[in-house]
């Protein structure tokens, strides 16, 4: 029989601790003399005693290790189960939304998509606007785990080629999985603190430093204002497009970094190809601007960094409205998005190293296709890439391409527009923010979609954030099989 006691007893553990952390944006409140702090307590209860109820109920199946079956149902649980949870301050409170719309918020925070239903941002109470913040933070961290914890011995996508650089789990995930939280929870701490400083140093004010902070280093992409990063024009944008880049690089980079070993971030190939690909892309976006819209060069360069930024590494501010650029413009800003940054960093979507495998495999075949006798094998940073490899990067791109396809006809279904059904779906499972078009552009939100879009996009933006497959698996007959 199926076991779901070990997978219960973390879910409730993670539910009680998310509870928990509901007291910060309560006391939050308090601070700012807002009568909002008591929705927030009562959240805090309702989360924490679910989760020690569900935790209790599930102890006496703890086990060290996870079956197969039992790891893939827990990460997709977590992102299913915590979002509910995450949802209860935006119905019980402020915006006091519908069920639809507090689960779509906290499905976006929590998988660092960015993509809002809610108006009026500059005046929802200080703890809403925190909470919103801290659910993209969690997500960033959470998610980094997942992808050097789960996914490499998932042998999704393609992240098995990351598994000894991931500390090796060998088939102990939960024990090892908190020996590397711990370690990448301490980096990003420290690289969050950083960029808060240098925010404030930017001439933000505080509280916006560390919201900003929050959703910056989670690539996550909410502000505390509807025009986004519309509102700090100038040397905040610098330091969002810095650190942007730096919470798109491998965080066990960073951890080998603190660690004494500087060689491993410098060798990386997926980091040199993913700040030579913002290089070329910034260089050419900013000449653009300055030859075709008459932009002055620092304004055209500023906005340039700061945008391709922003959606190759799935954050997804806005700081203008791209699509009055020109055509140009829009088209690479829908392409940059489906790029991502690397793999074990907060960024989204396909991610460099798997267009690294994918064009290693080209390369190969029509090597072989050149020289039938030869032998030819795809490689990756010197080292040869098993073919197991490459069928799990081919079948990630098929199924990216394929669900993209599915949820832009299942958009369209609803009766949203072509441009809005095909940059919603790419925005949701690439988890970038902002799509395209008046609604979903950079200077609208996802408010004016249908419920139903909005639950098609709910189910995209998971699918997005657990790498496609991990969610796809639960849907086979087999893997209910014991």
């Amino acid at each position: 029989m199926f076991d779901l006691r070990p997978v219960g007893y973390v879910i409730g553990m993670l539910v009680a601790a998310l509870g928990a952390t509901m007291l910060v944006p309560m006391l939050t409140d308090l601070l700012y003399a807002s009568g909002h702090w008591l929705i927030f307590l009562e959240s805090a209860i309702l989360t924490v005693v679910s989760g020690v109820s569900l935790a209790l109920a599930c102890a006496n199946g703890v086990r060290e290790r996870l079956s197969l079956q039992q790891t893939f149902l827990l990460a997709v649980s977590v992102w299913l189960v915590l979002p509910v949870f995450g949802a209860i301050p935006f119905i019980l409170g402020e915006p006091n939304a519908r069920v639809v719309d507090a689960f779509f918020e906290a499905m976006s925070g929590l998988t660092t998509t960015g993509s809002t239903v809610f108006s009026g941002l500059d005046d929802l109470a200080k703890g809403t606007q925190l909470w919103r913040s801290m659910l993209q933070w969690f997500g960033g961290v959470g998610i980094i785990v997942v992808a050097m914890v789960f996914l490499p011995e998932l042998r999704v996508g393609g992240m098995q080629i990351f598994r000894s650089e991931a500390f090796d789990t060998g088939g102990k995930v939960l024990p090892r999985a908190a020996e590397i939280a711990s370690r990448i929870s301490v980096v990003y701490v420290a690289l969050t603190i950083s960029n808060v400083i240098a925010y404030v140093a930017a001439g933000m004010g505080g509280f916006d430093a560390l919201n900003h902070a929050l959703t910056t280093m989670s690539t996550g992409g909410f502000s505390t204002y509807d025009a986004s990063f519309g509102t700090f024009q100038g040397p905040a944008e610098y330091v969002a497009s810095v650190f942007m880049i730096l919470a798109s690089l491998p965080f066990v980079r960073y951890v080998q970094l603190v660690a004494g070993q500087a060689k491993p971030i410098w060798r990386d190939s997926q980091i040199r190809i993913y700040l030579t690909i913002i290089s070329v892309l910034v260089l050419v976006m900013t000449i653009y601007r300055v030859v075709a819209n008459g932009d002055h060069a620092e304004h055209a360069f500023r906005e340039g960094i700061f945008n391709v930024t922003s959606i190759i590494s799935g954050t997804g501010y806005a700081s203008v409205d791209y699509q009055l650029w020109g055509a140009f413009p829009v088209v690479a800003f829908f392409f940059i998005g489906l790029i991502g940054g690397c793999a074990g960093s907060t960024a989204c979507s396909v991610k460099v190293f798997r267009y690294q495998l994918l064009f290693a495999s080209i390369k190969a075949q029509i090597m072989r296709i050149h020289s039938p006798h030869g032998v030819f094998t795809p490689r990756y940073e010197g080292r040869p890439v098993g073919q197991d490899v490459i069928s799990s990067v081919v079948a990630f791109f098929v199924s990216f391409v394929v669900l993209m396809g599915v949820i832009s006809v299942l958009l369209a279904l609803t009766g949203e527009d072509t441009i809005t059904a095909v940059s919603g779906a790419a925005t949701a499972i690439a988890n970038i923010g902002p799509g395209l078009g008046d609604k979903i552009g950079p200077a609208g939100n996802f408010q004016g979609l249908t419920d139903g879009a909005k639950w098609v996009l709910f189910f995209a933006m998971l699918v997005g954030r657990l790498e496609v497959m991990v969610v796809l698996v639960l849907f086979t007959v087999k893997f209910w099989r014991v």
